[in-house]
């Protein structure tokens, strides 16, 4: 009987750990996909701009 308590108590304390491992990297992976969203956010900036500037230089560009 004791030996069953025990196999059991160690066989939560490994499912415990493994909760709170999971739990620590769900919180990094959130924060990466939180920074990730920020970077492509301003890159998508970025874009906006550069294509804004582009259409600017070609509408001075001569017409042929």
């Amino acid at each position: 009987m004791d030996a069953n308590i025990s196999s059991l108590e160690h066989k939560i304390e490994l499912v415990a750990a493994f909760c709170l491992q999971l739990r620590e990297q769900n919180h990094a992976l959130r924060e990466k996909i939180a920074g990730l969203e920020e970077e492509n956010r301003a890159l998508g900036e970025r874009m906006t701009l550069a294509r804004e500037r582009l259409e600017a230089m070609m509408e001075r560009l001569p017409v042929e």
